[in-house]
């Protein structure tokens, strides 16, 4: 019987959930490949409804959702709703980009005479994968878990999804899989559109399974690499889509610290400490100029930092694991801690804390993941320093600049410099909080994803569909979308765009 425990007060509970056996796992696996040619073969509009009756089963659960979730993370009731709010919002967004179907990249070239002589007809469109492994993650119960962007990406291309529960909140993930279930039946779809396995030998044996053809992954570096040995052990090799470690620089000039810096450290303390830390696009690092603005602007936060109440983590593996590379920091060349939050508490409490190195002394050894309310300042005195700097930062999901508004130029050079090793740069604000929209992209060069593509944001759902041509085909084997006449969705016909309707 696998356990449950709450991280505010460490008491560890039974479950009342049961490692999900070879048989079991057969058996989900073989009820999601029977399902996949069924959700290929029913039409957008009916696609788009499934991920709106998922949505509404989510928000019709909203209070118990909410209430195992504050028992099993230790978060409160303001991030939850507001995180179940984004994952309805989500399954909404991807319904319409689905009945608006520019996603499949559809297009037609007919047959004729070309350059190199007669060309055959040939049409192109993008079609679902199959089965789709997906992996929750611990620091967002709803949002990256078993309801989360993977599994709206997957169902919204027209795969089959199957989830492994994360151990850090058994419960919650089984009652966020009966409302996807609900959700599901509701419409009529078919028994393995969705499906749920628990303890860390399923979800090994899920990427083995042959019937899988992708797996969806937030979590850690280390996890990740774990399940890429396990694909590469496979007969048939399939794609891991991982959202793995990042520490999210943020480089604030002199001129940003004259006009704004008592706000910047207020919000910057806030970005730091928020959810406990816990957000994969915390800010980890920030340069921060030398002399009396900078002091101050460190001087001031240090003070907010250092007042805070210890923070809760979310399991025992977060917080020794948080543990441990605040004492790598710490241990580092050069590196002064400049405040401690209090400590104590019950459960897996953590202190804040924000350490300080000079430029000269900052290596690859100060760019380590603290996951958890920590921020390690490197103190420079020419951009130029800066540069160098970043030679060591590792990829990332983001990268923030503040400068003021009469640096137009510097901006420029600043953000010339640190564009190669993010995803998304921000200018004048601050990485936690990601908005889920047409135009956003949650990636970044390794190790902060394990390919180019993004977790949130209707793009995400690229992932799970691969690209099919038909050539010289009968129209009774052609998707509708490719059919002469079918005006439904964006298509690019002999090389010109024509918009859907």
């Amino acid at each position: 019987m696998l356990s449950t425990t709450n991280p505010t007060t460490g008491v560890t509970t039974d479950a009342g959930i049961v490692l999900t056996t070879d048989a079991e796992l057969d058996a989900i696996t073989a009820a999601a490949a029977a399902a996949a040619p069924e959700l290929a073969r029913r039409d957008r509009d009916w696609r788009a409804s499934l991920l709106e009756s998922m949505a509404d089963a989510l928000e019709e659960r909203r209070a118990d959702l909410v209430d195992v979730a504050r028992q099993e993370t230790g978060l409160g009731d303001p991030r939850l709703n507001g995180e179940l709010s984004r994952t309805a919002f989500q399954l909404r967004l991807f319904a319409e980009a689905v009945r608006e179907g520019g996603f499949l990249e559809a297009m037609i070239d007919h047959a004729g005479d070309t350059p190199l002589g007669p060309g055959p007809d040939v049409r192109r469109l993008l079609i679902p994968l199959g089965p789709v492994a997906v992996f929750g993650s611990s620091n967002f119960p709803f949002a990256f878990s078993v309801p989360g962007g993977d599994t709206a990406s997957a169902l919204a291309a027209g795969n089959p999804v199957v989830v492994k529960a994360h151990s850090a909140h058994l419960l919650t993930s089984r009652l966020a899989f009966e409302a996807l279930r609900a959700g599901a039946e509701r419409v009529g779809a078919p028994a393995g559109t969705v499906g749920i396995v628990y303890g860390q030998s399923a979800g090994a044996a899920l990427v083995a399974h042959p019937a899988i053809r992708a797996v969806g992954f937030t979590g850690s570096l280390g996890a990740a690499q774990r399940l890429q040995q396990i694909i590469d052990g496979r007969e048939i090799p399939i794609p891991l889509y991982g959202e793995l470690q990042s520490v999210n620089p943020v480089i604030v000039t002199a001129g940003a610290l004259t006009a704004n810096g008592e706000a910047l450290s207020a919000g910057l303390a806030g970005s730091v400490t928020g959810s406990g830390g816990q957000l994969c696009t915390k800010p980890g690092l920030v340069f921060l100029p030398e002399g009396e603005a900078g002091d101050r602007f460190a001087e001031t936060l240090a003070a907010a930092i250092g007042a805070q109440p210890p923070h809760v983590l979310l399991g025992e593996r977060v917080h020794e694991n948080f543990e441990r590379v605040r004492g790598e920091l710490q241990s580092a060349a050069g590196v002064t801690e400049l405040a401690r939050g209090e400590s104590g508490g019950h459960g897996y409490s953590s202190a804040a804390a924000v350490l300080s190195v000079g430029i000269d002394d900052f290596s690859v050894d100060h760019t380590e993941e603290a996951f958890g309310p920590l921020v390690v300042l490197v103190r420079y005195t020419d951009v130029s320093q800066v540069e160098a700097g970043l030679r060591v930062v590792p990829g990332s999901l983001t990268a923030t600049i503040h400068a003021a508004a009469d640096e137009a130029e510097l901006t420029a050079r600043i953000a010339e410099l640190v564009a190669p090793i993010a995803g998304r740069l921000l200018f004048g604000g601050f990485p936690t909080g990601v908005r889920v929209s047409w135009a956003q992209h949650h990636g970044g060069p390794w190790p902060a994803t394990n390919s180019l593509h993004t977790s949130v944001g209707v793009t995400a759902i690229r992932r799970f569909l691969r690209p099919m041509v038909w050539q010289d085909a009968p129209e009774a084997v052609l998707p509708a979308e490719l059919r002469e006449g079918d005006r439904s969705v964006p298509r690019r016909v002999d090389g010109v765009l024509q918009l859907a309707g």
